[in-house]
Order: C-alpha cells, then sequence, then structure tokens
C-alpha cells in the first residue's frame, strides 16, 4: 500500500472545524510540525481557547480523520492550547510571544453589518481614552473599508526602519496603521482571503507599535475570515460591538456576539450608535429609527449597555476632515457619550474583566476604578 502523501493528510484534516465554526483547523494556521514516516503520522494541533473541551473534541475528530486515510498506520497527535488572556498588565504577547508584545489591553471594535458607524466609533473611543492619560494605538482591520487613516487627518506614506520594521503613523497622540495608508484611495480592495491573512500578520508582526496602554482594533463588518483571524492571532482582552436602534442591525449584531462567544473572546458590551437626534434649533429628542434596541438586545444577550451616541452631522464633518468629534467638539452630547464609553471601558479593563470571561455581563459600578481620571 502506498505511503499517504502530505496532501491527502491535509486534506483529510480540512474536515475538522473549530467546534461551533464554519472553518477548518488546517485553514486557520492551527496543524503545525507535521511529519510522515512511511505510514506513521505526526503533527500539533497549536490555537488558543479558554475552553478545554474543544482540545479535546478537535483531538479525537483529527485522529479519526487522519486513520481514514488509506496507507496511516500510526496518528500521533500533540495538543497545545495556550490562553487567550493576558493577565492584567502582562502585555498581549499570545501564545507565540511575537504578536503586539508591547501591547497591554488589546480591545476590538466589531459590528455584524457595514454602515452602523462602527470605525467613527473606533477613532473617538482611541482619542477618549488617549484623553484619559493612556498611549493608545488604532489597528485598521478593516481591509476592505480602511478609513482611520482619513478620521484621524494621517497623510503621505509610512516609513521603514533599519530594522525593517513598518513605522506606525501618528496623529492626536494616536499611533495607527491603515491599509489605506499603502493603497491608492482610488482603488477598490479586491483581495482574496489570504492575502488578507497577509495583509493582517504584517500589521500585527511588522509594524513597530512600542509599548502601549491600549490597542485599539477596528474590524471589518460582519463575521467573515478576517474576524476569525485577529481573534485567534491576538490575545483580545475583549469586544465592543456597535450598532444602531433598527431591528436588521441588532440582528446581525447578535451574530457577532455570537462569534465572539465561540472563540471565548469577552463581550464588554454593546454601545448604540445614531441613537437619537437633538434638534440644534428646540434641543427637542427625536428618535428617528425607533429608540431602545441596542439597550434590549444588550440585556437579552446578559452583555453590558455602554450607552447610546447621538445622530450629529458634526460627527461625520470631523471624521471627515481628520478633526473627530471627541477632539473639534469637546462639549458636544456625542463626544460626552464617547467620553462615557472610554471610562466604563478602562474601568471594565482596570477591574480585570471580571464577569466578562465568556461574554456574560454585568451591571456597572460607576465609581472610578482606576486612578486615571478625566
Amino acid at each position: 500500500m502506498p505511503h499517504p502523501s502530505e496532501q491527502e493528510i491535509l486534506d483529510a484534516l480540512k474536515k475538522v472545524r473549530f467546534p461551533g465554526l464554519s472553518r477548518d483547523i488546517v485553514s486557520f494556521g492551527f496543524v503545525q510540525d507535521l511529519k510522515i514516516e512511511n505510514g506513521s503520522v505526526s503533527f500539533v494541533v497549536r490555537f488558543q481557547t479558554e475552553n478545554p473541551a474543544v482540545g479535546q473534541q478537535i483531538l479525537r475528530e483529527a485522529e479519526a480523520a487522519v486513520k481514514s486515510v488509506p496507507g496511516v498506520t500510526e496518528a500521533r497527535i500533540g495538543l497545545e492550547v495556550g490562553s487567550r488572556q493576558p493577565a492584567p498588565g502582562q502585555g498581549g504577547a499570545g501564545v507565540s510571544g511575537r504578536v503586539l508584545p508591547g501591547v497591554k489591553v488589546t480591545i476590538a471594535v466589531a459590528s455584524g453589518k457595514g454602515g452602523v458607524g462602527k470605525s467613527t466609533v473606533s477613532t473617538n473611543l482611541a482619542l477618549a481614552i488617549h484623553a484619559l492619560g493612556y498611549s493608545v494605538g488604532l489597528l485598521d482591520a478593516d481591509i476592505y473599508g480602511p478609513s482611520q487613516q482619513m478620521m484621524l487627518g494621517v497623510e503621505g506614506r509610512p516609513l521603514v526602519g533599519e530594522d525593517e520594521k513598518i513605522i506606525p503613523m501618528e496623529n492626536h497622540g494616536i499611533k495607527t496603521m491603515s491599509l489605506g495608508l499603502i493603497t491608492s484611495p482610488d482603488e477598490p480592495v479586491i483581495w482574496r482571503g489570504p492575502m488578507v491573512m497577509k495583509a493582517l500578520d504584517q500589521f500585527l508582526t511588522d509594524v513597530k507599535w512600542g509599548e502601549l496602554d491600549f490597542m485599539i482594533i477596528d474590524l471589518p463588518p460582519g463575521t467573515g475570515d478576517a474576524q476569525l483571524t485577529i481573534t485567534q492571532k491576538v490575545p483580545l482582552t475583549g469586544a465592543v460591538v456597535v450598532t444602531t436602534p433598527q431591528d436588521v442591525a441588532l440582528i446581525d449584531a447578535r451574530k457577532g456576539l455570537a462569534m465572539f462567544r465561540k472563540v471565548n473572546v469577552p463581550v464588554m458590551g454593546i454601545i448604540e450608535n445614531m441613537s437619537y437626534y437633538i434638534c440644534r434649533h428646540c434641543g427637542e429628542r427625536e428618535e428617528i429609527f425607533g429608540h431602545g434596541g441596542g439597550k434590549k438586545t444588550a440585556d437579552m444577550l446578559g452583555v453590558p449597555f455602554l450607552g447610546e451616541i447621538p445622530l450629529d452631522g458634526r460627527v461625520v464633518v470631523g471624521g471627515d476632515s481628520g478633526q473627530p468629534i471627541v477632539m473639534s467638539n469637546p462639549d458636544s452630547p456625542a463626544a460626552a457619550a464617547f467620553r462615557e464609553l472610554a471610562r466604563i471601558v478602562v474601568e471594565q479593563v482596570a477591574s480585570g474583566m471580571e464577569g466578562h470571561t465568556h461574554g456574560h455581563g454585568h451591571d456597572h459600578d460607576h465609581d472610578h476604578a482606576h486612578s486615571h481620571t478625566h
């Protein structure tokens, strides 16, 4: 009987999916150190999760898959499961120790669908956390619609240092890196999955981020490959899900929450954007898109509700001109909502994300739990 080939083994392992997700352990990059000697196959499955039962399930399925390949006489599989969560203040080095080693806290800003203002929330949250006295980086992982360079008012191309590392751009005291800085603004980004992964890899390992208290990661909308890759490669401290009051946006928000739970990233809560409009002439509050959807969804899913950001034309103007509203109109209700979001996020991190390990929240204690107050 002929000996099994590497391709045959990998093809068999592509049938083993990460529990609850659509992707398999090979395309996730979990299968490593594959060796085949005659009919004896050995490899290691490496990934991060807080749920040890996941590892055992993958191990059983991987063994069965490999043994089903003709010519395989023995399957020796090593399992290395790392903990996703760094201890508070211990940096986000993850299993490999290579990704963002100088960053203490990594927070993903996500949305189930596009058009809910996720990038606006990312930028203003980064600036509001910086205003509390922290060093902050903003990684624009929204590969298909990179906008952070415009929102932060960054121009030009990033330089490469002597150590071949990309030096992030900086404005308003925030270090940032975005695909928009290295592609033409007039060209649509039509990339296949592997190219997206390679670009994200570079942003994580080849950019000289240095020492940072917080890294805000602006994810692409939805729950596809890029989002799953980030959740595996970066030991995320938590995720903030952005929604709008409409029911359709909330249905999509639930998908985003479900994804983070499956990969054991704590959900810090839901922030409702474009929540209401205050008439500039009469001061009356109008709830154009309905009201209370975000709060209802947060309560239903057992995660904190992080507040309401009003619909304000100055938010859009500020984003387009590189002067986000936290900077340009600090006295506006929208800027105040972003500052409150920053305060709650910092407070959650300072209290060690208690009660959020698997995405289940609790009511906030509104005492300042950190020495940095605004």
